[in-house]
């Protein structure tokens, strides 16, 4: 039977952060695994967004998307100073379209350490009998 909850845990190491979603879509599981790179920053709950980034993304697989989205997240923290607090992917014909509702993370308590790259060790992005999951580490 397809999965029909979504959602995302994330397990902090010495210099990296595994995150690990689940969805009944790609775009979902993906969007879940943004929100646990955000959450291990600045807690759950930020405030209400302020400006909308939309990106669109490509890559060879789907793992390939799930960097491509997780990599624009930490660029345009570490390029404008903001994250997503809120996240939608929606599928497009080369890959993946990020629309990020974004705050300025300057206006937020840390909780965590700032994501510096993700690490194409232990990658994944799969779609499963029971829906899809990805597992993304990330160097802080």
């Amino acid at each position: 039977m397809p999965r029909t909850d979504a959602g995302h845990r994330t397990t902090a190491h010495t210099a990296d952060l595994t995150v690990q979603a689940w969805a009944p879509t790609r775009e979902r599981c993906v969007a879940h695994a943004v929100t646990g790179v955000v959450e291990s920053v600045v807690g759950t709950g930020p405030p209400p967004a302020t400006t909308t980034v939309e990106r669109d993304l490509e890559g060879a697989t789907d793992a390939d998307l799930l960097a491509a989205v997780i990599d624009e997240v930490v660029y345009l923290l570490e390029t404008r100073g903001l994250l997503p607090a809120a996240t939608e992917v929606l599928a497009t014909p080369t890959g993946l379209r990020a629309r990020f509702s974004m705050v300025d993370a300057d206006a937020l308590e840390p909780v965590g350490a700032v994501p510096k790259a993700v690490s194409l060790h232990r990658l994944r992005c799969e779609r499963g009998p029971e829906g899809w999951w990805c597992t993304v580490t990330i160097d802080v």
